[in-house]
């Protein structure tokens, strides 16, 4: 018998030059899963207070040697989460994997490694946790992009009330004996949900159907949902980590908030029920019930969740960029409105820097920072230098700061440059669009039935341009201080300077 030996220098070799459909060099994916239970806890400390969640993935980048797809484990892990495993994509390429419904299945992965309870929605599965294969998902999807068609018109005049509700609260909270500055999240997490019900609905807005406590009864919802995911909400550092990332909250706590705001929204949305149930050619496989839950979900989770989250960025940004940019803003909206006594739609496709502004914003902070989705089959992903093989069923993961601001895309991707998208020639702009990903699809793409990008992605920019245009088209220019915390940052007013036109019709010194 021939005596084994060991592996020759050509067995090496023949590995080596092992080569992706595209050229690249196929590496075992690097990185460790650790210690069972005691690892994935040592990375949760990491991951919310010892190291912040860009600094976590960029130490592990450095123990990888660099590479950008590796392995880790990502909270909430034990006792919340099965399964804290991910392959995690941290490039702009090898990112795209996760926007491919081909490649990637979805089902219940919207959270992540840990799906909430069903008695939070009513017992149904919302269509966000569905995959684009599951019959339900194309039919729950055709409501919801038919609604956001057919509600299109009523949005900038729904934001531009809300607006108006907002900036009267901070300029009265300004103008306020010895107000040091006035916090913009409080009034935008109020008159944001009025918004989103108008803007989808209409009918009488929550704060006055249900009172005062609709935005705090909608906020506590969310975070029965997130609460594995949020930090910097309860302080000692510990405390916070015993309540919110090792045990899931009992839904029953939040079951009277969340049974009148279904109330609520049997109530205003009705007729788009109603269309769902006479509508023969939809071929509907849901229930009226279920069809209600998946609006809740819609309204609250999706659009104004989304809007709690972004807005606040936004002005984060807006404040960052002074005076010389306030005053190009204030140029460019004024121009395009004139005597307008709404700003349009149509009208902010005329504000090039607006436009770019808002992009920008979404590059920076995408609303969701997380995707994730399960192998369909054995594969081959990615990165900008090396390819790796992922088998059928692992959990891949994506931390979309990381792809948004990839250094190989995007010149100066670390930073926010107002002009970024309106400075570029048309296919330099389309290039970079395809890489604005916060939509689950790049931002020149279009939700569709079959795919999984947002039914409301054009919903949002619309709203960030109008926040934009309808700021400076009312005041010159602003400050603000703000606070970073894990989910959107806290902006706090300091000082408003009214257009000087606004502020004579005012009868004011142009100052709040």
């Amino acid at each position: 018998m021939a005596s084994k030996r060991p592996c020759s220098g050509n067995d090496d070799k023949q590995q080596q030059q092992k080569l992706s459909p595209s050229g690249l060099p196929i590496h075992k994916i690097p990185g460790s899963y650790g210690v069972p239970f005691l690892s994935p806890l040592r990375d949760r400390l990491d991951y919310f207070y010892f190291q912040g969640a860009e600094q976590f993935f960029r130490s592990r980048i450095a123990r990888a040697g660099g590479a950008t797809v590796l392995r880790l484990n990502m909270p909430p892990g034990p006792f919340i989460s099965g399964d804290p495993r991910v392959v995690a994509l941290l490039d702009a390429r090898s990112f795209r994997a996760l926007l491919d419904d081909s490649l990637v299945d979805k089902s219940g992965t919207l959270d992540g490694t840990y799906l909430p309870s069903l008695r939070l929605f009513g017992g149904h599965l919302p269509l966000s946790f569905l995959d684009a294969t599951d019959p339900r998902h194309a039919k729950l999807k055709r409501v919801a992009l038919r609604l956001a068609a057919s509600r299109a018109r009523h949005v900038a005049p729904a934001f531009a009330s809300a607006f108006a509700a907002t900036f009267a609260a901070v300029e009265s909270g300004l103008e306020a004996s010895g107000a040091a500055g006035v916090e913009f999240n409080k009034h935008n997490a109020r008159h944001m949900l009025d918004f989103t019900c108008a803007a989808l609905f209409g009918g009488a807005p929550p704060s006055k159907a249900i009172g005062g406590g609709a935005a705090g009864m909608a906020i506590k919802w969310l975070a029965f949902q997130i609460h594995p995911l949020a930090s910097g909400a309860i302080k000692p550092w510990p405390l916070e980590e015993l309540l919110l990332h090792t045990f899931r909250l009992p839904p029953f706590l939040v079951r009277r908030d969340y049974a009148e705001l279904t109330d609520y929204f049997a109530g205003v949305a009705a007729g788009v029920l109603d269309d769902a149930a006479g509508d023969e050619s939809s071929g509907a496989t849901f229930t009226r019930d279920e069809l209600l839950h998946n609006l809740v979900f819609l309204a609250i989770f999706n659009a104004y969740g989304g809007f709690k989250i972004f807005l606040p960025h936004l002005v984060k940004w807006l404040a960052r960029g002074g005076a010389e940019l306030h005053a190009r803003l204030a140029a460019e909206v004024r121009a395009a409105v004139g005597e307008q006594v709404i700003v349009t739609v149509a009208a902010v496709e005329k504000m090039p820097l607006v436009k770019s502004v808002v992009w920008e914003a979404l590059r920076m902070n995408p609303p969701v920072e997380f995707q994730y989705g399960r192998a369909r089959r054995d594969m081959v992903v990615e990165s900008h230098d090396a390819a790796y093989e992922v088998r059928k069923g692992e959990m891949l993961f994506g931390w979309q700061p990381m792809a948004t601001r990839d250094e190989r895309v995007f010149r100066g991707g670390g930073e926010f440059v107002a002009d970024r998208f309106a400075a570029e020639d048309e296919e330099e702009r389309r290039r970079m669009l395809e890489h604005v990903v916060w939509s689950n699809g790049p931002e020149n793409g279009e939700a569709a039935e079959g795919n999984k990008q947002c039914p409301g992605k054009d919903m949002v920019v619309a709203v960030g341009r109008l926040m934009v245009a309808e700021l400076f088209r009312r005041y010159d220019t602003f400050a603000a201080t703000v606070e970073e915390n894990t989910l959107e940052p806290v902006v706090t007013f300091t000082s408003l300077t009214k257009a000087a036109a606004d502020a004579a019709g005012r009868g004011g010194d142009g100052e709040a």
